[in-house]
């Protein structure tokens, strides 16, 4: 589809879905979450940031394609039955399975409202950008920058933004200024988060209420939210699962000054903004019910843009429970309790039961003790 993106009376609103993860068997709530919030909100464009497709998952190993292309389809659903346009980036799990993103990008192509920019290269379709005009259509007022942040290295930590894919950046947003005189203040979207996520929050202690636990090069730290992110209803229900390595992605993105927003998802229940250096650095949680998620808390983030002042914009995410009325029943009770209480990653377990086990360990020691001093 031909990008015509513009505002619209001087506004813009865009639609980050993050984290659907659905396998071949969608769960219902996932699409009525997509359908009820574009209902509410209408959109000019919706932003998917990753892991749409639950490539590990085993309903997807016989018919591959064909069960990718129809859960694409029924999540892209909503959308096209309303005519709204989408664009999208990859993340770790979506090529988990046989299909390349290459192929994926076939299928999203294939559906009416996509819309792409010229992909980094052929192998890397999930990076581009795409802008927005003024309400006219004629010139660009905001850049769109989609990333793919890659999946996982073999020592377990996340891969990070590789720097072919940081000088893109670079390229695209000096292409900008070339042609105009001037940098286009933009946003950025990727799955996976940034190092630097770590330097918004607050390392605290063990015993401290609402922590949580980091894990890979932060193992046994603790962080939580500050105080301003919870007010302004912000929460963290994981640590953020950051690259191992830093390339050095934020300090290209801050170095002009035209980008004013980074965000992503990955972590399926944490949503929070804070600024950082000049950058809004933002989460949103998870839509998707097939997955780990933070209950009828799951929902999509939205963006309303002004033309008249494209930085001073403002964001609020839209969650199940809310879109219900406050009286959220779930299509498939138990599974959404196990996914709601499920640990976040393969390294919490193995410290929960570390500790379980240490924890049995010495109670029974207590109870040896006790029982020999009593008789």
């Amino acid at each position: 589809m031909e990008n015509n993106l513009h505002f619209d009376n001087g506004k813009f609103k865009i639609m980050q879905i993050a984290d659907i993860q659905e396998n071949a068997r969608l769960n219902p709530d996932t699409v009525k979450l997509i359908d009820l919030a574009l209902e509410k909100e209408k959109p000019d464009l919706v932003v998917f940031t990753g892991d749409q497709i639950q490539g590990y998952s085993a309903s997807y190993e016989k018919d591959t394609e064909k069960r990718v292309e129809g859960c694409i389809s029924a999540f892209l659903e909503p959308l096209i039955k309303r005519g709204i346009p989408f664009t999208y980036t990859f993340g770790n799990h979506d090529d988990d399975c046989s299909v390349s993103k290459s192929r994926q990008a076939e299928i999203y192509a294939s559906k009416p409202g996509c819309i792409m920019g010229p992909a980094r290269c052929e192998e890397d379709p999930g990076t581009h950008c795409i802008t927005v005009k003024d309400s006219s259509g004629e010139k660009d007022l905001l850049a769109l920058y989609l990333i793919d942040s890659n999946k996982k290295e073999a020592n377990g930590s996340y891969s990070p933004v590789k720097p072919e894919q940081i000088q893109w950046y670079k390229d695209t947003r000096d292409a900008f200024f070339q042609r105009d005189g001037a940098y286009l203040p933009g946003i950025v979207f990727q799955h996976i988060p940034l190092c630097e996520f770590y330097d918004i929050l607050k390392k605290v202690n063990f015993f401290t209420r609402g922590r949580v636990e980091a894990y890979h090069d932060r193992k046994n730290t603790f962080y939580k939210l500050s105080d301003t992110a919870y007010s302004n209803g912000g929460f963290l229900g994981e640590s953020p699962a950051v690259p191992g390595v830093n390339t050095g992605e934020f300090d290209a993105l801050k170095e002009k000054g035209d980008i004013f927003a980074f965000y992503v998802g990955h972590d399926h229940v944490n949503s929070f903004v804070e600024n950082y250096q000049g950058i809004d650095l933002g989460y949103t949680q998870g839509a998707g019910f097939n997955t780990y998620g933070p209950g009828s808390q799951r929902g999509v983030r939205i963006f309303e843009v002004t033309e008249d002042d494209v930085r001073n914009y403002s964001t609020y995410t839209v969650t199940m429970l809310q879109l219900c009325g406050g009286k959220y029943k779930p299509a498939y009770p138990l599974k959404e309790f196990v996914f709601s209480h499920a640990p976040t990653c393969v390294e919490q377990v193995k410290t929960d039961l570390t500790r379980a086990g240490a924890l049995l360990l010495t109670a029974g020691a207590i109870y040896a003790v006790i029982r020999k001093f009593s008789k």
